[in-house]
């Protein structure tokens, strides 16, 4: 027997504009969105995780507790992260003490005082090289894409999309596919003996997701773990190839899951095989 491990890839909700392509969300502390967020929540409980794990720096745990913490006791009021969004309100309903930050920034070769940023940055190789086309860029088929002041791409959805719809989307394989596509074709950026693109996959992506497993590997400490991750969507497919290929967990993905439980609340008669 192993623990369970569900990964829930998620856009960041709070518009960040940290990725290099970056899905619009509408305000979702708006009525409509914190139903559908509460709906979320609820077909996630029956899960019933032991544990939720967030994408936030382990360095952060103490803080992000005693935030957790006054949620609780109706002190602190929910931001627009999907760490407070579905992982804090998760953790309430599942009557947890805490929640867990996994993520890992601390050797990133971009904020690194000793690593030359020109080893890494692949954005200005590709422009200088004419290598544009090896850069991830979003398809029309995905939304209006536009881009704002600071030169940040952003895809704007044409129609409105349910949230549940959104996670149900994002999660499923052919997208995480083609995200990891995106990654090995950056790795392809350089010429001759520069390597920028193999670089930064090598030395920043890839490790943090294999680092963010070993965190997840450390707050898991018995066989009937059921852990569930908050993270986002681009990390699903290194990460749950890390998962997988460790034969550590069970990893059960969010859009089998999802399935399974709307049969059940049906009354359709399911068995674990219909899941896959």
């Amino acid at each position: 027997m192993k623990p369970i491990i569900m990964i829930l890839g998620s856009s960041h909700l709070s518009n960040p504009g940290w990725d290099g392509v970056n899905p619009k969300i509408d305000d979702v502390l708006t009525p409509k969105r914190q139903a559908e967020i509460e709906q979320l929540v609820t077909q996630l409980g029956k899960f019933q995780p032991t544990k939720i794990a967030l994408e936030i720096d382990f360095s952060r745990d103490a803080e992000i507790n005693a935030s957790y913490k006054g949620y609780l006791e109706g002190t602190y009021e929910l931001k627009r992260y999907e760490s407070d969004q579905i992982g804090f309100r998760l953790a309430k309903q599942m009557e947890h003490p805490k929640v867990y930050c996994v993520d890992y920034f601390g050797e990133d070769p971009i904020v690194r005082e000793d690593i030359d940023e020109r080893l890494v940055d692949y954005d200005a190789f590709a422009e200088a090289n004419g290598q544009e086309h090896l850069l991830s860029s979003p398809s029309p088929t995905e939304g209006k894409i536009t881009q704002d002041a600071d030169g940040r791409t952003w895809i704007v959805r044409e129609k409105y999309e349910p949230m549940i719809d959104m996670y149900i989307r994002i999660n499923q394989d052919e997208g995480i596919r083609k995200n990891l596509r995106d990654y090995l074709r950056i790795a392809r950026i350089g010429l001759q003996d520069e390597y920028p693109g193999a670089n930064w996959v090598a030395h920043a992506w890839y490790p943090r997701n294999l680092k963010i497993f070993v965190n997840l590997t450390r707050i898991t400490e018995s066989e009937n773990e059921r852990v569930l991750l908050i993270i986002g969507a681009g990390h699903l497919g290194f990460l749950k190839q890390i998962v997988e290929d460790s034969e550590f967990y069970n990893l059960l993905k969010f859009g089998q899951y999802y399935k399974f439980q709307a049969a059940l609340s049906k009354g359709s008669v399911v068995s674990c095989s219909d899941m896959e």
